[in-house]
C-alpha cells in the first residue's frame, strides 16, 4: 500500500475560550482574598498596570481649610499687666539660671523596640514542655530521650511513637526511657505524653488524687460502656448504684481529653464578607465589601507613548501593548465580576425576603437555575459566584450556596426548605427533656404536627449534619 501526502479542506466550528473571558470566569471564582492576591502579583508583574493612590496632601488640605474668624471689635485682647522694673540684677539672674547644675539633657542612642517587642507570642507545647525539661536540670542523655519523646506528640499532646522506637532512635536503655516518659507526664498540662486516652484519663485522676476509686475503675475496665452511656452495665460490672456511676461520670467530664489543644498552634481564621446587605426602612440596601480592593488604572506614560507613536522599537512596543491589553482586561473583568455578585445577591434577596427579615425558619427551597433565569445567566456562572462568597445579613454571615439548598414536602401547602426543617429540628432537641430525649420517630412525628412532611431517617441525617447524638447517648441520668 502507497502512502502519499494529501491536503484537505476541512470547516469545523469549535468553542474556544478567549483570552478575556478566560480571566473573566477565573477571576469570578475566587474568593475575595484570592482576588487581592491576584492582584498584587499582576501589580507586581505588569509594568502597564498601576494603583490609583486617593490621598491629599497638606498644601490641598491647608487650602480646602476656611480662614479663621476675625475677632470682634468689641473683645479686647488681653494684656499683660505687669512691667518690668530696673531693680533686677540681670547679671545674677542669668549666672543663677545659666549654670548646669543637675538639669542635664541626655540623648538616647539606643534604638526604640519593635512593634513585634510588644506582642506576646504564644508558646506552643514543644517549647512549654521543654522548658519544663531543663528546670528538671536534666543529664544529656536525659535531655535527648526528653527532647525525642516531646518532639513525637501530636497535637493533642498524646505520643505517636512507640517505645521500642524510642529505645532504637535514642540508643538509651528500656528503663531509662520508661522512667523519663514517667517524667515528663507528670509536666503541664497534665495529661500530656499518654500513648491512649485511657492513659491521658487515669492521669489525670492520679493528679487529683482519685487513684484507686471508683472513676479509675470505670475509665480502666468500662470506658466503652462509658462512650456508649451505658450505665447500667458500669453499675452491674461494679456492683454499685447508678447514682454513684452518674457521680463518678461528672468528675470524668470535667476531665480534659485532649490536653496538647491548650497550646494549639492554629491561628483562628476570621471570614471577610464579600456582600453586606442592611435593611434601611423598610427596604434591603447591597453593598460590596471594597475595603482594600486597590482601584486600578492603566499607566498614563506607556499609554501616552503609545497613542502619541513615540520611537519605540519593534520589540519593546509588542511587549507594552501586550502589557496594556491585559491590565485593561483585568481591570474590566473586575469590574464584571463585581457586578455579576451584585446582582446575584439582588436576586437572592427578592426570592429569600422572608429570611432576611425573620430568621432561618423563614428559608425556601431554590436551586441556581431560579437565580439564573431571574438575571439571565447561565447555571455554571451562578455556581462560580456562590463559590468561597460570604454574606453579612441581618440574620449574621452565611456562604452564599447556603442559600440554596433542596425543599422537604408539606401536608399541606408549599414545599420548605431543608435548612429550614434542620433548624426546626434543632429547636426540638433543644426543648426536649434531658432525661426523656426525644427520638427520630417522635421528632418526625412532632414535625408532622407542623406541617412538615418527613420520614425518620431524613431526621437521623440532618441530626448527624447538626452533630447532635442519638437519643440514648443524649440521656441524661
Amino acid at each position: 500500500m502507497a502512502i502519499e501526502l494529501r491536503q484537505q479542506l476541512r470547516l469545523t466550528q469549535q468553542l474556544i475560550m478567549t483570552p478575556q473571558l478566560q480571566m473573566a470566569i477565573k477571576l469570578l471564582q475566587l474568593s475575595r482574598l484570592e482576588l487581592m492576591e491576584t492582584i498584587r502579583q499582576e501589580l507586581e508583574e505588569n509594568p502597564a498596570l498601576e494603583e490609583v493612590q486617593d490621598f491629599t496632601t497638606e498644601e490641598q488640605t491647608a487650602e480646602q481649610a476656611e480662614p479663621p474668624a476675625e475677632a470682634p471689635a468689641s473683645e479686647k485682647e488681653i494684656e499683660i499687666g505687669e512691667k518690668i522694673t530696673d531693680e533686677i540684677d540681670w547679671s545674677n539672674y542669668f549666672d543663677d539660671y545659666n549654670t548646669p547644675g543637675r538639669i542635664n539633657f541626655e540623648q538616647e542612642e539606643r534604638e526604640s523596640p519593635s512593634f513585634e517587642a510588644f506582642i506576646a507570642s504564644k508558646d506552643s507545647l514543644c517549647s512549654h514542655l521543654l522548658w519544663q525539661l531543663l528546670m528538671t536540670s536534666p543529664t544529656g542523655e536525659e535531655e535527648t530521650v526528653g527532647s525525642l519523646i516531646i518532639g513525637n506528640l501530636n497535637s493533642d499532646g498524646y505520643l505517636d511513637a512507640s517505645l521500642e522506637y524510642l529505645v532504637e532512635t535514642s540508643g538509651a536503655t528500656t528503663e531509662e526511657v520508661t522512667r523519663i516518659l514517667a517524667l515528663l507526664q507528670t509536666f503541664d498540662p497534665i495529661g500530656v505524653c499518654a500513648r491512649d486516652l485511657k492513659e491521658c484519663l487515669l492521669l489525670q485522676i492520679r493528679n487529683i488524687g482519685l487513684e484507686g476509686t471508683i472513676v479509675s475503675d470505670i475509665i480502666t475496665h468500662h470506658l466503652h460502656h462509658l462512650e456508649n452511656k451505658n450505665y447500667k452495665a458500669i453499675a452491674r460490672g461494679l456492683k454499685i448504684s447508678i447514682e454513684d456511676v452518674v457521680g463518678a461520670v461528672d468528675i470524668i467530664k470535667r476531665l480534659e481529653p485532649k490536653p496538647g489543644r491548650l497550646y494549639s498552634e492554629e491561628e483562628p481564621q476570621y471570614i471577610n464578607p464579600d456582600i453586606f446587605v442592611y435593611k434601611l426602612d423598610q427596604e434591603f440596601v447591597i453593598v460590596l465589601n471594597d475595603d482594600g480592593m486597590p482601584k486600578l488604572r492603566v499607566n498614563s506614560f506607556y499609554k501616552n507613548a503609545i497613542t502619541r507613536g513615540e520611537i519605540v522599537s519593534g520589540k519593546a512596543k509588542d511587549y507594552l501593548q501586550d502589557k496594556m491589553r491585559s491590565a485593561a482586561w483585568l481591570i474590566r473583568s473586575i469590574h464584571q465580576r463585581q457586578r455579576t455578585i451584585y446582582k446575584v445577591m439582588e436576586s437572592i434577596v427578592r426570592f429569600q425576603r422572608d429570611f432576611f427579615e425573620k430568621g432561618i425558619t423563614q428559608l425556601k427551597p431554590m436551586v441556581l437555575r431560579d437565580v439564573a433565569q431571574d438575571i439571565g445567566m447561565h447555571e455554571s456562572t451562578i455556581s462560580r459566584v456562590t463559590t468561597n462568597k460570604y454574606a453579612y445579613t441581618p440574620q449574621g454571615i452565611f456562604e452564599l450556596k447556603f442559600f440554596f439548598n433542596s425543599s422537604i414536602n408539606r401536608i399541606h401547602g408549599e414545599a420548605i426548605a431543608s435548612a429550614s426543617v434542620m433548624e426546626k429540628i434543632r429547636q426540638v432537641i433543644d426543648k426536649e427533656d434531658p432525661r426523656k430525649p426525644y427520638s427520630d420517630s417522635k421528632i418526625a412525628e412532632i414535625l408532622e404536627q407542623s406541617n412538615i412532611d418527613i420520614a425518620r431517617r431524613t431526621v437521623a441525617k440532618y441530626r448527624e449534619l447538626l452533630k447532635v447524638l442519638s437519643s440514648n447517648k443524649r440521656k441524661e441520668f
